[in-house]
């Protein structure tokens, strides 16, 4: 069987094993709870060009799913193995850190996938959020999705590479993701933000994430930075994280698993 294929099985058994972890399930039904009261306590407040804040914010949460299952959910599980001697295991079977990497993508996708789709149905439900009204909208979210997963998923591999435990992982990434996410504008209209976060933030991939997010729910671009939807450059700064991850995260673990 060739790489992909045994990846993506993998990926599956890995997915299968989650849903039947008790205490991974109770952790993402919590993560829901929690933002379902959050949009409950803002309430439909306006967050400019015509959209309410609690939208707003949903869309946000599922950039911010996207980014923090690559960032931060990534490392800690790719530390673990680490530490654990997996990794130095897979060294020694042929393909072992392709198809090692490949599962963990497909997992984190599935993840993403089944997230998402639970907050967009609760926004719809309770935030006021509509979805998509035309193919070209789907079609954007689906490909923003996608995008997105691959622009932090390698990205992750190689932080979870560099870091020697789980515990010095979600140290790592913790508090500079937390701050990523405020400055982003996934939670609040980027136009709040001052002109250096605003420049600071548009070098990574969070912003376009929930940028192209909103290009796909939203009608109107008014509360954006420059007025406009700028897909192409979206597309472009996150293929360029996608491309320079894919490319660095299998050498850099070969790497550190060849002592």
């Amino acid at each position: 069987m060739t790489t992909m294929t045994l990846g993506i099985r993998r990926g599956l058994i890995e997915q299968n094993a989650i849903l039947r972890d008790r205490k991974e399930l109770s952790t993402n039904i919590a993560g829901l709870i929690m933002y379902l009261m959050l949009i409950l306590w803002i309430g439909r407040n306006p967050a400019g060009g015509g959209v309410g804040m609690t939208a707003f914010m949903t869309v946000g949460f599922v950039a911010f799913t996207v980014f923090s299952a690559g960032i931060m959910t990534l490392p800690m599980l790719i530390a673990a193995d680490r530490e654990e001697g997996a990794l130095l295991r897979l060294r020694m079977l042929p393909r072992g850190i392709p198809v090692y990497i490949t599962g963990r993508a497909v997992s984190l996708t599935l993840h993403i996938a089944v997230h998402s789709a639970l907050m967009l149905a609760i926004g719809g439900a309770i935030g006021g959020l509509a979805l998509p009204s035309s193919l070209y909208g789907w079609a954007t979210l689906i490909w923003v999705l996608g995008l997105g997963a691959l622009s932090v998923i390698p990205l992750g591999a190689m932080i979870g590479a560099m870091l020697p435990t789980a515990k010095a992982a979600a140290a790592a990434v913790g508090l500079p993701s937390m701050l990523l996410m405020i400055a982003s504008g996934v939670m609040v209209p980027m136009t709040m933000m001052p002109a250096p976060v605003q420049w600071a933030a548009q070098i990574f991939p969070l912003y376009w994430q929930g940028h192209g997010l909103r290009a796909a729910f939203f009608a109107s671009p008014g509360g954006e930075l420059h007025g406009t939807w700028e897909l192409g450059t979206a597309a472009m700064v996150m293929g360029a994280w996608a491309v320079a991850g894919m490319v660095l995260a299998p050498w850099l673990l070969r790497r550190v698993t060849g002592k």
